[in-house]
């Protein structure tokens, strides 16, 4: 705790000045829920100046979110540090009914960098004002996507009371958008590793042989960290655009923390190549 207190200490003196003529907003969290901040790069560090929060993110594999609880007591502040540098303020608060659980922060909300980012100003606002521009258009894309609720077929596997669906693969832009649907029909909380989705190719010849090539999520919509007995996370994955020869698929590896309920999902390069 000392030590958790000092670092806070010292990036509190460090950025006071800015954050005496920068407004910090207020993100608000409970004991029964938890609260979900997406940020445009990795968390690096992530600290609450009260025990009474809690922030808890991937300590070992950089992601780019964190989960927020909170016990009642009085206000804080939590402070979190992209990979590259940018750094996040927040006043925290515990409010017993939330009506956000989801927040997601653009690189416009950083207060400033750890080192000084000596560049055209022009050129870096047009760019972060693009990368703004294409995160919220994911997000608001999705968001429809998931309320449209149109499925493409019947697409699912089970493992031990798991359901892995694949609702929906849409086309837009130069994108593609997998709606994804997680059932937890068990007693038992899942607890998510990860979920990937990789191109399987065949090899041909005498040595028949399988070549697994993982594909990056350009964007992440609503993906859980855990999946509570009885109830159904549904999410979607943004990549870009690709199409598959017949003798490729997909390949969507869903593996379980600690756990052995794992479900591998083949879909068909005809499901690929022609989404809605």
């Amino acid at each position: 705790m000392k030590v958790t207190i000092s670092i806070l200490t010292v990036f509190i003196f460090a950025f006071a000045k800015a954050q005496t003529t920068i407004k910090l907003d207020t993100i608000y969290a409970n004991d029964t829920k938890n609260v979900a901040l997406f940020f445009p790069e990795p968390i690096r560090q992530g600290i609450t100046g009260s025990d009474n929060f809690v922030f808890t993110y991937n300590r070992e594999k950089e992601q780019y979110f964190g989960l927020l609880q909170a016990k009642p007591g009085k206000e804080s502040n939590l402070l979190v540090v992209n990979r590259n540098g940018s750094i996040f303020s927040y006043i925290v608060r515990y409010k017993k009914q939330l009506s956000k659980l989801n927040y997601f922060i653009p690189a416009s909300n950083s207060i400033g960098n750890e080192k000084p980012i000596v560049t055209d100003s022009i050129l870096a606002e047009s760019s972060e004002e693009r990368v703004d521009n294409r995160t919220y258009y994911y997000q608001k894309f999705c968001s429809y996507l998931l309320n449209r609720k149109q499925r493409i077929g019947r697409i699912k596997k089970r493992n031990e009371g798991i359901v892995l669906s694949v609702e929906n693969i849409v086309f837009d832009k130069e994108e593609l958008y997998f709606v994804i649907q997680i059932e937890n029909n068990s007693t038992l909380d899942y607890d998510l590793n990860f979920l990937n989705l990789s191109i399987e190719t065949r090899q041909k010849g005498k040595r028949k042989s399988l070549q697994r090539l993982y594909q990056e999520p350009i964007y992440k919509h609503n993906l859980p960290s855990k999946i509570v007995e009885g109830q159904t996370a549904r999410f979607v994955y943004v990549l870009p655009k690709f199409s598959l020869s017949n003798d490729r698929r997909a390949i969507l590896e869903l593996n379980e923390k600690d756990g052995e309920r794992n479900i591998e999902m083949k879909l068909s390069h005809r499901y690929i190549n022609n989404p809605k």
